[in-house]
C-alpha cells in the first residue's frame, strides 16, 4: 500500500518532529521555495498535509493536491495561507500558536535596545578604531512609554520585559482580555500620541495592512522608535523610510518586510537608522524544535486524531 505524503515547504524539519511523522513519506521544497515550486510538488506528490515554513500556499496548490486535508503552519502567522480557499475546499488550517513567543519577544527587545543604544553603529565604529565616548548619547528606556499593537502571547511576553525595564506599557488589541496590571489598554489614537517606542505584535489582516503609514507616523512623537517582529505588510515601507530620513522616527528595528527575502536594492539597506534582521525572531534552536513538534502534532490531529488523542 502506497504511503501518504507530507510536504514541508522548507529544506528541513526538526528531527523530533520527523519522528512523529514516521508513517508518512516526507518531501521537502528546499531552502527558498517559490509558490510555483509548491504547486509543482503538490501536483507530483499529492500530499495529505503541508507543513508551511516558507513561501505561500494558495488555491492553485490546493487544487493540485486533491488528497490534501490539512495545512499546518510552522509558527503562528497564517497570512501566507489562503484560508478562504482552504475553507471552501474542506481543508483545515492550523497553527503553532504561542510556541515561539519567547523567541520573538526576545528579538523585539533586542531590536528595541539596539535602536535606543545604537549598538550596531557603535560596534562598527569601534572596529574601525574610533572611540566615541565624548560625542555619543544613547536613549534611556526606563520611564518612557512603549506602545504595543497586539497583546497575544508574544505581545504580553514582550510587555513583561518592557515593564521590567521600568517602562510604561500601553497596548491596543480589541481581542485582548484579562490584561496584567502593568499593561494599560488604550485606543490607537492614544498609542500614537503617547508612545516613545512602538512595537508590532499583531497578525496581518486586510484591515491593518499598512497600519503604520505616513498619516499615522505623523501623529507619533518626533523621535519615536519603531520595532516590527510581526509582518512586513503592517508597515508602509516608503512612509517609514521618509519618516526615518526626516527624524520623525529615530530608528526602526525590523525583522519582517513586505517582500521576503528583501530585494538586493531595497532602500533600507543603504539608510542609517535601520537595524535589520532576516525574519529570524522565531528561529532559535528551542523554537525550531517546539514549532516543528507543534506543527507535526497539529497535522496529525487532523490526519489521525486517534493517534494523538
Amino acid at each position: 500500500m502506497k504511503r501518504e505524503t507530507i510536504l514541508i515547504t522548507a529544506a528541513d524539519l526538526a528531527p523530533q518532529a520527523l519522528e512523529l511523522l514516521t508513517g508518512y513519506d516526507i518531501v521537502y521544497a528546499g531552502k527558498t521555495p517559490a509558490e510555483d515550486d509548491i504547486i509543482d510538488l503538490c501536483r507530483q506528490h499529492d500530499p495529505v498535509a503541508i507543513i508551511v515554513r516558507y513561501s505561500k500556499v494558495g488555491a492553485q496548490a490546493m487544487d493540485a493536491a486533491p488528497s490534501l486535508k490539512v495545512i499546518s503552519k510552522h509558527g503562528s502567522g497564517t497570512d501566507t495561507i489562503d484560508k478562504e480557499a482552504a475553507k471552501s475546499r474542506g481543508i483545515e488550517v492550523v497553527a503553532a500558536v504561542g510556541v515561539n513567543a519567547a523567541a520573538v519577544a526576545e528579538q523585539a527587545l533586542a531590536l528595541l535596545l539596539a535602536c535606543a543604544k545604537s549598538i550596531p553603529q557603535l560596534d562598527e565604529r569601534m572596529h574601525q578604531g574610533h572611540w566615541d565616548k565624548s560625542t555619543h548619547k544613547s536613549l534611556e528606556l526606563g520611564g518612557r512609554t512603549i506602545g504595543l499593537i497586539g497583546l497575544g502571547a508574544i505581545g504580553l511576553r514582550f510587555a513583561k520585559m518592557a515593564d521590567a525595564l521600568g517602562m510604561r506599557v500601553i497596548g491596543f488589541d480589541p481581542f485582548a482580555k484579562n490584561l496584567p496590571d502593568y499593561v494599560q489598554s488604550v485606543d490607537l489614537e492614544t498609542l500614537w500620541r503617547d508612545s516613545d517606542a512602538i512595537s508590532l505584535h499583531c497578525p496581518l489582516m486586510d484591515e491593518n495592512r499598512n497600519l503604520l503609514n505616513a498619516e499615522t507616523l505623523a501623529r507619533c512623537k518626533r523621535g519615536v522608535i519603531v520595532v516590527n517582529t510581526a509582518r512586513g505588510g503592517l508597515i508602509e515601507e516608503a512612509a517609514l523610510l521618509a519618516a526615518v530620513q526626516s527624524g520623525q522616527v529615530l530608528a526602526a528595528g525590523l525583522d519582517s518586510f513586505s517582500v521576503e527575502p528583501m530585494v538586493p536594492d531595497h532602500p533600507f539597506r543603504h539608510q542609517s537608522g535601520f537595524i535589520l534582521s532576516p525574519h529570524i525572531g522565531g528561529v532559535t534552536s528551542d523554537a525550531y524544535v517546539n514549532m516543528g513538534l507543534s506543527a507535526a502534532r497539529n497535522a496529525l490531529a487532523v490526519l489521525s486524531p486517534a493517534a494523538v488523542a
